[in-house]
């Protein structure tokens, strides 16, 4: 192992395991039931091997058929709870979200990068400000929202480069940065700054500010940020109202993460 990543032959790959992870993440929001074929196509998959995929799902508990479509069972929450169970970040990540919460009476949140995406991992929830629910597990796109671009601010050009051959870039709202110079200068300006600042991007009527966390290392663990609904709180008064309780939750948390 290196740098916290693990080296390893093609060999040591279990292409079962991998074709299996495959066949879960192809449901989500947009597609909670699946037939036989759409699985099929979405992973690449012979119709025969995601036949049996699905099926060994099934009988493990891990989804459900009802003749021609398969959805995911609550027996799924498992693996995600297992991260959160087993990762001892949610734990300590809390109570800073929850402070924050209680002094900006706004909703504040904590999460990580996964691939091209931020996931979710912690929230303190005073208001519902999306037009979607968001709680521990969501996932969103990391380029238009404020703790994707914090989360972005680690990767050196040549990570960068790698995230935007994979990134699929979409303008979410009229205000959505969706092109790769106009995203490599704001998390330019998220670097020198310290915070990046999203302003209807995501969706409209929803603003939010984030700061990274760091660990005792000055490596970046996670970020955290505070959302608004655009009507409550000016874009020139988010630094004065919101950046303090998250800078004191940053500093309090690189002693602990």
């Amino acid at each position: 192992m290196t740098n916290g990543t693990v080296d390893f032959h093609p060999r040591d790959m279990v292409g079962g395991l991998e074709k299996g992870l495959a066949i879960i993440e192809a449901f989500d929001e947009a597609r909670p039931r699946l037939s036989l074929s759409e699985a099929a196509e979405i992973t690449g998959l012979t119709r025969a091997a995601a036949r049996r995929y699905l099926l060994t799902l099934t009988k493990l508990g891990y989804a459900e058929f009802d003749g021609k479509f398969f959805s995911l069972s609550p027996r799924i929450l498992r693996l995600g709870y297992a991260y959160v169970s087993s990762s001892p970040l949610p734990a300590r990540l809390q109570p800073s979200l929850e402070q924050i919460s209680a002094i900006t009476g706004e909703s504040s949140s904590a999460a990580i990068l996964d691939g091209t995406e931020i996931v979710y991992i912690a929230r303190s929830a005073t208001k519902r400000i999306m037009s979607i629910g968001l709680g521990v597990g969501t996932r969103l796109p990391a380029y238009c929202t404020s703790l994707g671009r914090v989360l972005l601010g680690q990767y050196d050009e040549l990570g960068l480069s790698r995230y935007f051959a994979t990134a699929k870039l979409e303008r979410r709202t009229p205000k959505t940065q969706a092109t790769e110079s106009l995203l490599r200068a704001a998390i330019a300006a998220v670097r020198e700054s310290g915070y990046a600042v999203n302003d209807e991007e995501l969706e409209l009527g929803l603003r939010s500010l984030a700061v990274p966390v760091f660990d005792s290392q000055g490596r970046i663990v996670c970020a955290i940020n505070v959302g608004v609904q655009a009507a409550r709180m000016s874009l020139a008064d988010m630094p004065e109202k919101l950046l303090p309780p998250l800078l004191k939750a940053q500093d309090d948390l690189r002693r602990i993460v």
